[in-house]
């Protein structure tokens, strides 16, 4: 399910569902998207839930919807499903947004995180250490600073002050369970196939028990070129300044 690609869909993030479609064809399942905006009808079924960033009024827009399926998306997260939210979907996951012109948007609370707003943008090509997915390469663009609850985990970590999630800390992102927020732009997943797959493979060994990619040669041959223009891609990525 891709959650309100309306409203909450700039600088790319609408290629992290592409990627997904791809990827999953690729390794020989047939998705189905479900692209959800507000007040259409719930999916009956949802395996991965793929959100982006929006400006401040897209957030204020999906606010009312997003409570009215909250329970819903805390079922699904507290039942394992895979998630990844980007910027303004991430910032709403949290606890709450406190926006710069002093309004206050509730969060959901999937994610032990609260965000404050600034007048002061950090922007500019990324790259994060994590444990789990190698490093990760993006973009961000962000004037809300992030902060991590006691115990809440960072998806991972940067180099540099005044970047990632607040610029002090030098966390980027957060995680629990399988629900993975991130500032990360780019759009993320082309790049990060690693991340990608993480999202595919939780999902099939939920729905089916197990991931069988296809051993197609065709499928085969087209997902190593995909993987190498991503690997191509990540290499520019790090030469560019931020």
């Amino acid at each position: 399910m891709s959650l309100y690609p309306r409203d909450m869909n700039i600088y790319g993030d609408w290629g992290n569902v592409l990627t997904v479609l791809r990827r999953l064809r690729l390794y020989g399942y047939e998705p189905r998207l479900h692209a959800y905006n507000q007040g259409d009808v719930w999916p009956a079924h949802v395996d991965v839930v793929l959100g982006g960033g929006g400006q401040d009024n897209g957030q204020k827009r999906i606010t009312d919807d997003l409570f009215a399926h909250a329970d819903d998306l805390r079922s699904l997260a507290e039942d394992g499903t895979p998630m990844l939210m980007i910027c303004g979907l991430y910032q709403l996951f949290g606890e709450y947004f406190q926006t710069s012109d002093g309004s206050r948007l509730g969060g959901i609370g999937i994610l032990g995180v609260y965000t404050e707003g600034h007048k002061k943008r950090m922007i500019g090509n990324l790259v994060e250490h994590t444990r789990d997915f190698g490093d990760v390469i993006g973009y961000e663009n962000h004037s809300g600073q992030t902060f991590l609850r006691d115990g809440t985990t960072c998806l991972g970590r940067v180099d540099h002050d005044g970047t990632g999630n607040n610029g002090e800390d030098r966390t980027e992102g957060a995680r629990k369970g399988n629900v993975i927020g991130t500032y990360m732009h780019g759009s993320v997943l082309p790049k990060n196939p690693r991340l990608a797959d993480f999202l595919i493979r939780t999902a099939a060994e939920r729905r089916y028990g197990v991931f069988t990619p296809s051993d197609d040669p065709a499928l085969v041959a087209s997902l190593r070129k995909v993987d190498g223009m991503a690997d191509k891609a990540r290499r520019v990525a790090q030469t560019r300044p931020r």
